[in-house]
């Protein structure tokens, strides 16, 4: 990971200096790495330590920035890992721009490798997540989203990138066509699950653990499982409540979560992210067993945890 960082400083290099501030901002702000670290722990699984892993690595990373550049002026969100989102400190025309500047930055990166099947992974993956983006924004204040609708958001917005950066893994490890599906599935649904919890965390968080406001996905108009759920457990007066509140984008937060709780739709919501989880851990079996595979087992039981 030091080595990706070191790749993600240089290539943040640019001439025009509001577009490296803009980047080491929101970069230098933390968040977990996870999408590198997928793809170098699943190189590491199957034995390969070519330096394209960290260039490839730290391309995921800028992908991934990108999207949280654009999402945050789209969600016109205030708070992101505990601090302002850039657009907040630099404004949605600095944020938008920068967030172009990283995903043509990533692109000439991904050229580079002079791979084309890895160019493909990545052209794919980025396109899936853009269709994503647009089918969240569609969705918004739509009470009638069920459950197959919710995951076909979440598959393309966040879990295609979880499981394009665990196929590279494999393909720089020149895996078996088999083993890279098995990489490739393991990633789509650790990504599943991480922002299934993340949905969790949004009515059963912390504010200042999570590093961002509670309530937002509401404020949104985002139907997101634990809402999905409620309304079909709860009764006509409390899925009306929570429906009012999608449609409207506003409601009394704290009655909906205690609509949420007493349905047991946290708990169930849970459970779907468990699946998931076990589903990844079910995936890599066939991986050879050492510190990195173990990890990646690791990885899949503690995101059942998390609280950020």
């Amino acid at each position: 990971m030091r080595e990706v960082d070191a790749v993600i400083a240089q290539r943040l290099d640019s001439g025009v200096p509001l577009v490296g501030e803009v980047s080491r901002y929101i970069i230098a702000a933390g968040g977990k790495r996870l999408r590198p670290a997928l793809l170098l722990l699943t190189a590491g699984a199957l034995d390969c330590h070519d330096p394209l892993r960290c260039t490839l690595a730290a391309v995921v990373e800028f992908i991934h920035t990108a999207t949280l550049l654009h999402d945050d002026v789209v969600d016109e969100s205030t708070l992101r890992r505990g601090r302002s989102t850039a657009n907040e400190v630099f404004g949605n025309p600095a944020s938008v721009l920068v967030g172009d500047f990283l995903y043509s930055r990533s692109f000439q990166m991904m050229v580079e490798s002079g791979d084309m099947r890895v160019m493909s992974i990545l052209a794919e993956a980025t396109n899936v997540i853009a269709e994503g983006e647009v089918l969240q924004l569609m969705n918004m204040h739509d009470a009638s989203l069920d459950e197959a609708g919710y995951l076909r958001v979440i598959r393309s917005k966040t879990a295609k990138l979880f499981e394009a950066s665990a196929r590279l893994g494999a393909i720089v490890a020149k895996a078996s066509p088999e083993i890279e599906e098995a990489c490739a599935t393991y990633g789509q649904a650790l990504g599943t699950a991480f922002q299934v919890i993340d949905d969790v965390l949004d009515y059963d968080g912390d504010a200042d653990e999570m590093g961002k406001n509670l309530g937002d996905d509401l404020r949104e108009g985002k139907a997101t499982l634990p809402l999905i759920i409620a309304m079909q457990r709860g009764t006509p007066a409390q899925a009306q409540l929570i429906r009012s509140a999608i449609e409207g984008g506003e409601g009394d937060l704290n009655a909906i979560v205690a609509i949420v709780r007493e349905t047991g739709a946290l708990e169930a919501t849970r459970e779907a992210a468990a699946a998931e989880a076990q589903r990844a851990i079910d995936a890599i079996f066939p991986l050879p067993q050492n510190s990195h595979s173990k990890a990646l087992l690791e990885l899949a039981a503690q995101l059942l945890t998390r609280r950020s």
